[in-house]
Parts: structure tokens; sequence; C-alpha cells
């Protein structure tokens, strides 16, 4: 298959997981709108409005460790081809490849919705995740301003909050993050996966360059914001190379804490990465499975609690003594920020802080 210029996906496949029906564009079918239209054109980004009855989701999972998060947005345009976030477009019978990162959904109603969450009289406060789905950051955001909006409100209720992102659109916010970061409310996480400029617009084809990343964590320590730099995901034979690489880069942004996730790839995002190789490196496609696999109990992706997030095997633990002795000869230590969530002060929603 061929690739499409500016996009991670190769393919539009939908998902077989729900019996949906499949869609194909079959010859004829191209040939007619070929001769009415022209060639066929990249796939153009499309955005719609979503209204959830609530923007705070919760989770018991022993493997992650935050128990809420709030994502604004659904699908990315970023197009990482790696995301573990593609499979959530088959719910809506979207394909995860190119519909997740051309078809988005905004929840222009986040910040409303996360005020009411705040002001039920059960509600404990605990650090929300921002990122953990799609970009929060993603380039829709300098239109719709809802991550911003949500984190009006964090600010307004002194209610803690982490961001991982792979944008510098991230300091259009800095006044914002800077006064959280101030009352112990707020840390950044910024992923890079390479040093690479051409393979990175390769892997996530919208999103910044690393350079520019390097940039925003340069930027925000300067700014008194604790962060630090994810290596993330590893991609063994096509990433892993530059680990030493960006801790260097970051160290000398004054960051001085990283950590690292090898890649997963749960249902469609296997296929998905594999055309990827295909396209892109046939030359090394079944050696790079074949660690991954090996890392994985035989499979592409291991899906069970407590393992999933640990890769094993002798890739995994090489990767793991090279993160380990590079971090302490740089001076590094991994993110243990301690948020403060004693300064909530609960909202009432019209938009007041309560007394009490």
């Amino acid at each position: 298959m061929q690739a499409h210029k500016g996009r991670g996906a190769v393919s539009g496949q939908a998902s077989k997981r729900f019996n949906l029906p499949q869609r194909e564009a079959d010859g004829d079918w191209l040939d007619v709108v070929e001769d009415l239209d022209g060639p066929a054109r990249h796939p153009a980004t499309t955005v719609t409005d979503e209204h959830p009855r609530s923007i705070l989701s919760f989770n018991k999972s022993p493997d992650i460790p935050f128990d809420r998060a709030i994502n604004a947005y659904r699908g990315c345009e970023h197009g990482c081809i790696y995301c573990f976030a593609r499979p959530t477009h088959a719910y809506h019978d979207l394909s995860p490849g190119l519909d997740f990162e051309t078809r988005l959904f905004a929840k222009p109603q986040a910040a409303r919705l996360l005020r009411e969450t705040l002001a039920k009289p059960g509600y404990h406060p605990a650090p929300i995740a921002m990122g953990t789905n799609t970009d929060p950051y993603q380039p829709i955001e300098g239109r719709y301003r809802i991550t911003r909006s949500v984190l009006e409100v964090c600010l307004e209720t002194r209610h803690p909050v982490t961001i991982t992102t792979k944008s510098d659109r991230v300091l259009h916010d800095l006044d914002l993050i800077a006064e959280m970061a101030a009352l112990d409310l707020v840390e950044v996480g910024i992923s890079v996966t390479s040093m690479d400029a051409k393979l990175s617009r390769l892997l996530e084809p919208r999103a910044a360059a690393p350079v520019k990343r390097f940039a925003a964590l340069g930027r925000l320590v300067e700014a008194g914001v604790p962060c630090h730099v994810s290596i993330a995901p590893v991609i063994p034979s096509i990433t892993d190379q530059y680990l030493e690489d960006i801790l260097q880069a970051a160290s000398f942004q004054g960051v001085g804490r990283a950590t690292w996730i090898m890649i997963r790839l749960p249902h469609e995002v296997a296929p998905l990465f594999r055309e990827w190789l295909n396209a892109h490196f046939p030359d090394r496609a079944r050696k790079v499975m074949a660690t991954i696999q090996s890392m994985r109990g035989g499979r592409d992706n291991d899906p069970d609690f407590f393992t999933r997030m640990r890769p094993s095997g002798v890739w995994a633990d090489l990767f793991r003594s090279r993160f380990k002795l590079a971090m302490t000869r740089m001076g590094f230590s991994r993110p243990n920020i301690a948020l403060d969530s004693s300064r909530f002060r609960r909202p009432s929603l019209d938009g007041q802080l309560s007394l009490l």
C-alpha cells in the first residue's frame, strides 16, 4: 500500500471487532470519482462537536499512575502510527486508521462538565491526567481552546493536573501553567521518539518536530514548571538508537527527569503498524515485529494487567539497562512530583467558589 502524505496510517479499513460492515473503495468507483473531481486528494480533516454527559473518566488500572483523566478530543490529527488510542474510533464505526487522524471530535463543553463534577459534595480531588488517549495540544486546540478552558477551571479551583503532549503548543498556555506550577498543581511531560526530523514526520506526521519539543521543555524549565521528557514509545530497530541522544538534548534544556515506554500494539494498531512498516521500512519489518513479539510473550501485544506495561526478555532488559546507565551518567531521575490536592476549592455551579 502507498502512504498518504502528511498522514500516519496507510489505510482506512474499518474495524472487524464489532462485526460492522466493511467499506472498500472499488476500482470502478474510484474511476468515476477521478473523472468527475480529478485525482484523489489527500484526506482532509473534519471536526464534529460532541456533547457527552460527563468529561472526567475514572479507572482502577494497576498499570497506570493516575485514576482519573480528561480527553477534550476524540481522535488525533498528529497521526502517530503507534498510538494505542486508535482502536477507540472503532466504537463509532470509524476506521482506527485514517479516520482516527482525519475525522475528529471535540468536546466544547468540557470545562462546564468538569465544573459540575468538581462541585459535587462527594468529589475528592486527585491529579487529573490530560493527554492519556489523545493529545490535548493537537492542532485543533488552536481553534477550540478546550484544553485551556479546562486548565482555567483547574487553576480557579486549585485542582492538580498532569499534562502529556507531543506539541510545543503547550507554551500557548504557559501563563496558566506557570501560575499552577507556583501552587504545586501541575506537571508536564513532553514525549520524544527520535532525534531525526524525517523519521518523526513518518511516525507522527503532524506533531511538532523534535527540536521544537526540546525548546518547549527549556521554556517550561525557565518558567519553573516541573517537567520531564518521555521517550515514548521506544520502537526496536527504528527509534531505540536515539535513547542517549534524547536524554542528552533534554539535559541541555535543564530537564532532570525522564521515563520510557516500549511500543504497545493493541487491537487494530498491530495491523496498522505492520502496514506502516511495510510501506516505509520493508527491509527491517520482520526484524522489528520479531523483536516486539519477543518482549510480549510471542504476541504482537500483551493485554494483561501487571505485564502489559512491562516488556520482558533480552531486548527489554538491554534497553532497561541502557536507560538506567544513561540516567545515572547524566544525573536524571524518574518523575516523582508530589502535586498538592489540599488547596482544592469546590466550585458552585454559578461559577463562584465555595467558602468551605
